[in-house]
């Protein structure tokens, strides 16, 4: 594609999260022009050569990606069966989270003077109010 822009792309998984994206963003700049440079290789759309390297690349790269995701929610189930999984560590204690949610229940204060009293996010107080709310 002479006289066109370059996109320079050094490993295919940078590009795109799956094959069919892949394939389907090097379409688009083909038709706006744009030639794809993949390694230091040009791909080039109407090449049987350069589409089954295109292809076989974005194979690899979406197989790598499951991998790691897949050993991601493995190592997470193992941690979590170990105990060791447990999230944020929340703002307020139990006793506190009581305390806020009865000063709420009085009436007395604000939900922004309460976030201030526990120094949290008025988000916080929202969730403990919502949490102590019985679901009818």
């Amino acid at each position: 594609m002479p006289g066109g822009d370059t996109l320079v792309v050094t490993k295919l998984d940078r590009l795109a999260r799956s094959l069919p994206d892949a394939r389907d963003i090097a379409d688009e700049l083909t038709r706006k022009g744009v030639s794809l440079n993949l390694g230091g290789s040009i791909y080039d759309p109407n090449d049987p050569v350069g589409k089954l390297l295109f292809n076989v690349l974005g194979m690899v790269a979406e197989f790598e990606a499951d991998l790691i995701r897949a050993r991601t929610r493995e190592g997470m189930a193992v941690a979590k069966a170990k105990g060791k999984l447990r999230g944020k560590k929340p703002k307020l204690s139990k006793s506190q989270e009581a305390h806020l949610v009865a000063l709420h229940r009085a009436g007395e204060h604000t939900t922004t003077e309460i976030a201030e009293i526990f120094k949290v996010a008025r988000s916080t107080v929202y969730r403990a109010i919502q949490r102590a709310t019985p679901i009818a």
